[in-house]
């Protein structure tokens, strides 16, 4: 993941430690102690003067710019997110051949967040941007076994902008790990994660470049 991306990338274990409280290593100081006794102490009275027949309190607007830390907790934790969101598949999906192995994209989905699979669980990833993902079927179609790494995969689009493999969600969220040589008549299915604007995900000029042996082959992907 680039510095960029990495820089507005929140990593969580659980939900707990987004929304839960501190553990008794990490309590906070005396001073702290004090300042929530007496944050208890007017919630109490508010509490009180509301069943004695007042009206609650309303909150503060929240401020127009919300801390970035905030936003990012806020989308781990599942708020101002619908969740996963599954794009159309592109018009013209033909199958493109890299080398002697053929690939073809079976799905596309969108998301805020990414989540450990099996022997993950609790791992994730959270992003102001969006993660995208490229679900492919390939096989080698060939009589020999094709050496081919997905490591250096990236996403074009239209304006020329690259957008690099997202290591970090791919080692959380990935399926499996990433083939390097297919055995002929080898038939895998592939997942790959690519942090993007969400402008990018609309472009009609997106596309997936995998490096073969005689240069860079574009998937179209919009």
């Amino acid at each position: 993941m680039s510095p960029r991306a990495s820089s507005r990338t929140l990593a969580f274990l659980t939900a707990a430690l987004l929304l839960g409280g501190c553990s008794k290593e990490t309590s906070t100081p005396e001073g702290g102690q004090e300042a929530d006794a007496r944050t208890l102490q007017k919630l109490r009275a508010e509490a009180d003067r509301v069943k004695q027949g007042g009206a609650p309190a309303t909150r503060p607007a929240p401020s127009q710019q919300e801390p970035e830390e905030s936003k990012l907790a806020g989308l781990a934790a599942g708020m101002d997110d619908s969740g996963p969101r599954k794009l159309r598949l592109p018009g013209h999906n033909d199958t493109v051949h890299v080398d002697t192995v053929a690939f073809k994209v079976t799905g596309l989905e969108t998301s805020h967040s990414v989540k450990g699979g099996s022997g993950k669980v609790g791992l994730g990833l959270t992003t102001e941007d969006l993660f995208l993902r490229v679900e492919l079927i390939t096989q080698n179609v060939g009589g020999a076994p094709a050496p081919l790494t997905l490591a250096g995969a990236k996403v074009t689009d239209a304006k020329g902008q690259t957008y690099p493999l997202a290591r970090d969600a791919q080692a959380v969220a990935g399926t499996r790990p990433l083939p390097t040589t297919w055995a002929p008549e080898q038939r895998t299915e592939v997942v790959l994660l690519f942090e993007v604007p969400p402008d990018a995900v609309q472009d009609d000029g997106l596309a997936l470049v995998v490096q073969g042996s005689g240069g860079d082959v574009r998937i179209p992907l919009r």
